[in-house]
């Protein structure tokens, strides 16, 4: 465990999510924060770790963080135990069109794991829109941003968020995944693909695997189960009657979020999202 001093100081300056993700929950912690468990619980579990904004934010002294993206994770690896040769590989990049798609074209399965996260994390940065997307055959796709000066190496929020790291599990795995660690008085939380509010709002190109119906149904069926076991659950998803339909009978919050990730800018206006909790 972190020793009392160094959590004191990783409290003091909170690390940022150190990329952007499609849904990330950094301009929702303000809204979330009268929803976190009053008490205190044994560990922290987050199977869809994402940008881990709520992570960042809580920084709780032992934490078991999942997510299915094989990039994300190994950034998260390679950031928590090899930071020094990420920063010193990061400081290659350059942020031009030619050598941004040379990068994107590059297949991540043959880099070292410090080049594999310098490349997610460049393109993270450099990409349209910070938008991470792959196609059907797990190929990043997303064009170039054209940003006059991306913080690619942001070095002094990257080394809190190793000291953030240092005694947190980092998974890469299907959300189930959280059922061989969940036991009493865990606090889980949730923070799945969301529903998609209309036929062409869906967005699930974290990974080539779409997250559809049948995952949200499995998903609600991994929520009763934490539930039965005792554990302290709190999950984010779309308002929609279909999730509230999943959720009947839990205590259900609307909290309010500005979508940020959209081609169109008349649509990044504020929308109706879900928190459903277990407990009050």
């Amino acid at each position: 465990m972190l020793d009392k001093s160094s959590s004191l100081w990783v409290r003091e300056l909170r690390p940022k999510p150190p990329v952007k993700w499609a849904g990330g929950k950094a301009q929702l912690i303000s809204q979330f924060e009268p929803l976190f468990p009053k008490k205190e619980y044994s560990h922290y579990i987050e199977p869809f770790l994402g940008g881990g904004a709520v992570f960042f934010h809580l920084l709780p002294p032992s934490a078991i963080l999942i997510d299915s993206n094989e990039e994300l994770i190994n950034f998260y690896l390679v950031v928590r135990d090899n930071l020094e040769e990420l920063l010193s590989d990061l400081k290659k990049h350059k942020n031009t069109p030619e050598y941004y798609y040379s990068i994107r074209a590059l297949d991540p399965r043959y880099l070292s794991p410090v080049e594999r996260a310098s490349r997610f994390l460049y393109l993270n940065k450099t990409g349209y829109n910070g938008l991470w997307r792959v196609n059907s055959q797990g190929k990043h796709n997303v064009p170039f941003g054209r940003y006059k000066n991306p913080k690619i190496v942001d070095e002094p929020n990257l080394r809190l968020v190793t000291e953030a790291l240092r005694n947190a599990q980092v998974i890469c795995d299907d959300f189930s995944r959280v059922l061989d660690f969940a036991q009493r008085g865990a606090f889980v939380y949730l923070d799945p693909p969301y529903y998609p509010l209309s036929d062409t709002a869906n967005f699930t190109g974290y990974t080539s695997d779409a997250f559809g119906p049948e995952d949200q149904k499995r998903l609600a069926g991994v929520f009763r189960e934490l539930d039965r076991r005792g554990c302290l659950v709190m999950l984010s998803n779309s308002d929609t009657p279909f999730i509230r339909e999943l959720y009947s009978g839990y205590d259900i919050q609307v909290v309010y979020a500005r979508r940020a990730i959209n081609c169109r800018p008349k649509r990044r206006g504020p929308i109706t999202e879900l928190v459903i909790r277990n407990y009050r």
